[in-house]
């Protein structure tokens, strides 16, 4: 960064444009610009309307940040963002410049990224929510786009994209501990509807969700209805009895796509679930 700046009026600016592929457009987000900026002391943005969603980081200097009705002090590592369709404007403090990196994305899910890392448009922007490692993605983005020896690729610019907003999200997550009971148990919950069948315990989804087992299951049990084993059996079973509908599959094959370790545990379980084993059950059900 800031090593092909081009002075303009207001600011001395370095800018790369991406025309997204066909691939990029068919994913839930993708860059459209990425750029660096040093201001001048008289440097001033808008009040203007962006098209696109903003991530900027500030890398430096000092300044003011206005948008919807509110303003924000801008200092070093400080985070904002940008959204369509509102009006935003920021200044800098002519003794102290602001320096600047910055993206524009779009895409249907790209208001999720932005709230990935904290930033709404009811919280446009974070103090300190810039960290060292999302600043080092960033000028690794710019020296990627920059090497004119090896051009970059869709591929290349997603995955530049991507690594940014995980670094940031990541600060994010280090501030877990304030989350609620509910918010943890639903975390622990997500872990088992998606890897039910890859032979976890409850033990590993407290685990997950950064609870002790006993007060998991207390607390999933008065939330959800039933404990955490009996929801996990029976994902488990609902996903077998839909297994047991193709006669291709033999039993030893539905008990490990399932996470049973052997047809006799996976026949045991499915026997106090339904009533039958499940080789009576297929019958029942042709």
């Amino acid at each position: 960064m800031f090593k092909n700046m081009r002075e303009h009026d207001h600011e001395w600016l370095e800018i790369h444009y991406f025309s997204p592929s066909e691939f990029e457009k068919s994913g839930p987000a993708w860059p459209i610009r990425l750029g660096s900026n040093i201001a001048k002391p008289h440097y001033r943005i808008g009040p203007i309307i962006a098209p696109y969603y903003y991530l900027v980081m500030v890398l430096d200097g000092a300044g003011l940040f206005h948008q919807g009705g509110r303003s924000f002090p801008l200092r070093k590592n400080d985070l904002f963002g940008l959204f369509p369709q509102a009006r935003h404007e920021y200044v800098t403090d002519p003794a102290q410049p602001l320096r600047k990196a910055f993206f524009a994305f779009d895409g249907p899910q790209a208001g999720q990224l932005l709230e990935r890392v904290g930033l709404t448009p009811e919280v446009p922007h974070i103090a300190g929510g810039a960290t060292s490692e999302g600043a080092a993605w960033m000028e690794r983005f710019f020296k990627q786009v920059e090497d004119a020896a090896f051009p970059h690729s869709d591929l290349t610019r997603l995955s530049a994209f991507y690594r940014i907003f995980d670094s940031l999200a990541r600060r994010g997550q280090a501030e877990d501990g304030q989350r609620t009971t509910g918010e943890w148990l639903q975390k622990g919950k997500d872990y088992m509807d998606i890897h039910y069948a890859d032979g976890i315990t409850v033990e590993s989804a407290a685990e997950h969700a950064g609870m002790s087992r006993s007060y998991f299951s207390k607390q999933f049990s008065r939330t959800f209805g039933l404990p955490p084993m009996q929801y996990l059996q029976r994902l488990r079973m609902e996903e077998a009895r839909q297994l047991l509908g193709d006669p291709d599959y033999r039993l030893a094959e539905i008990a490990q796509s399932v996470g049973y370790p052997d047809i006799f545990t996976f026949s045991k379980a499915f026997k106090k679930h339904f009533g039958l084993p499940p080789a009576q059950f297929r019958k029942h059900q042709s």
